[in-house]
């Protein structure tokens, strides 16, 4: 099963370039959540604060009571153990084959015979849809399956935490698809914390159970996904809903004329909210709220054309019928 993240008042600077200041936030084990922002906010920089691979200027990362960024150098490692990377390129050593590169942090970091690394490791690639593949060197494969694999390392030691930097950079949106229904499914199926960085709006929109936008070296929101996509806020409405007016700019910032002259209130409602993915097998995820659920908690009225799929099924109104064969975990 997933752990807690909790993240209190965290500030990163480079010299005199501030990054961010005071995030905090709260990544909720076992659930996914995404992280989005313009470029140049940070993101990947957080992620790796979160596994002390840069450290804050001030502030916290508890990692089930420790506070990473003040753990002495062995309890780091038993820290990073309990989460599993998936970098933008997959980073797979490209001398070693599929099966050697996923093998890698079992030989690396226990003392698995070969025999049961082998067994772990084809479980795993099966898992990501790459059985058969393990002889293949990395530049022989696609950038989907480099993702797949480097997805499959990640999973080896069995981590209670998923990172995950831009996993859709450079797929297209087929392949986006397939993977973030891998993510659901392997959510279902591990139980793990996923936390994914991402610039892709579909996939914010559709994937993850909490939502997060880092702008202005600061965190706008972080909360339940219906809460960040019926959202008026500007720069939250301006991003997820793709449009130019608003405080985003070109530059990581615009100019306060600029801003000036679009104040005011958002020019349209924001996006109907889409469903949310299901895993592969129609189970209902512990983590997933039925559609609807914190917008009418919070008596907030859902943008018009809310939860209808592209067969035009209505999940607001459908959910029972949809989900009466797979009641949700106790």
């Amino acid at each position: 099963m997933g752990i807690e993240i909790r993240v209190e008042g965290l500030r990163k600077s480079f010299g005199r370039q501030v990054v961010w200041e005071d995030v905090t936030l709260t990544v909720p084990a076992s659930e996914i959540s995404a992280l989005l922002g313009p470029s140049g906010t940070g993101k990947s920089v957080f992620l790796k604060n979160l596994v002390g691979l840069l450290r804050p200027d001030r502030g916290h990362v508890y990692v089930d009571g420790r506070d990473v960024p003040r753990v002495r150098e062995n309890e780091l490692y038993e820290v990073r153990r309990r989460f599993g990377v998936l970098f933008q390129d997959g980073a797979l050593f490209g001398s070693m084959n599929i099966y050697d590169n996923i093998a890698f942090p079992l030989r690396e970091h226990t003392r698995r015979t070969e025999s049961e690394i082998r067994r772990i490791v084809l479980e795993k690639m099966e898992m990501v849809g790459l059985t058969g593949s393990g002889d293949k060197l990395p530049g022989e494969i696609s950038g989907g399956m480099k993702k797949r694999a480097g997805l499959a390392r990640a999973l080896v030691l069995d981590p209670e935490v998923i990172l995950a930097d831009e996993p859709d950079s450079g797929l297209d949106p087929v392949r986006t698809a397939y993977l973030n229904q891998l993510f659901v499914d392997l959510n279902a199926e591990t139980g793990a914390t996923f936390l994914i960085v991402t610039h892709d709006i579909g996939t914010a929109r559709v994937l993850p159970d909490n939502l997060g936008l880092l702008f202005r070296r600061g965190l706008v929101m972080f909360g339940p996904r219906e809460m960040v996509l019926s959202s008026t806020h500007p720069a939250v409405d301006q991003f997820f809903n793709a449009r130019r007016e608003g405080p985003i700019g070109m530059a990581e910032e615009k100019d306060a004329a600029d801003r000036t002259a679009e104040g005011g209130p958002p020019r349209t409602l924001p996006a109907p909210i889409p469903p949310q993915l299901m895993p592969s097998d129609g189970r209902v995820r512990p983590s997933m709220r039925r559609p609807g659920e914190w917008l009418a908690a919070h008596h907030v009225t859902p943008p018009p054309g809310s939860f209808v799929d592209e067969t035009g099924r209505d999940w607001l109104r459908d959910w029972d019928t949809l989900t009466a064969d797979h009641q949700r975990p106790a």
